[in-house]
């Protein structure tokens, strides 16, 4: 996020009457600690796209890139807690993608969340490149192992986040690519 051209896009915007929202994964809380004191944030949807090492590292590794984004994206997130409750920001939204993988994460991501209100989204694995192929594999091969790959890693079904929502206890919003995005209560249909 390049913050002072965010800055400058966001006093133009409300120069305009216009409302200013925007998606991130929460890295650079500076950004948005800015944006909220001047008041140039009407909605922020935090996205997660798996736990919170998004791209930058591995849990349990020294990797410093990932203590980073798990510090700053739990402050973006309670810095727009804060703000939500104030009244100060006035729409505020977890966005988690969902994958197989991520299951469980759904729950304590939940759970740490309480209120807010949470998006449940339909994630899409993308293969971007194939490791520990033999050096002599010719380019239909390597299309062939690729789509195959991914066949495999299909996105859940519509009804199987619904069952992932049932465990949270809670009303979500569920979007997927089919059927766009509903509200679905645990026990009470879409």
């Amino acid at each position: 996020m390049q913050k002072e051209a965010l800055i400058e896009l966001a006093c133009y915007a409300k120069s305009q009457d216009l409302k200013v929202g925007i998606q991130t994964n929460g890295f650079f809380s500076g950004t948005i600690e800015t944006l909220l004191e001047e008041k140039l944030l009407d909605k922020v949807a935090l996205d997660f796209k798996s736990r919170f090492e998004g791209y930058s590292g591995e849990p349990g590794t020294n990797d410093t890139h990932f203590q980073n984004y798990e510090r700053n994206a739990r402050k973006t997130f309670q810095l727009c807690k804060t703000a939500y409750a104030k009244d100060i920001l006035k729409e505020f939204e977890v966005v988690l993608t969902v994958f197989y993988e991520n299951e469980n994460y759904i729950e304590e991501i939940s759970d740490m969340i309480a209120k807010i209100p949470l998006v449940l989204q339909q994630g899409e694995h993308k293969v971007l490149r194939l490791r520990d192929l033999p050096p002599n594999i010719s380019e239909g091969e390597y299309r062939e192992r690729k789509r195959k790959l991914q066949e495999s890693y299909h996105p859940l079904t519509l009804d199987e986040i619904k069952r992932l929502a049932d465990r949270l206890g809670r009303k979500v919003r569920i979007r997927t690519r089919d059927v766009g995005e509903i509200i679905y209560k645990s026990g009470a249909g879409s």
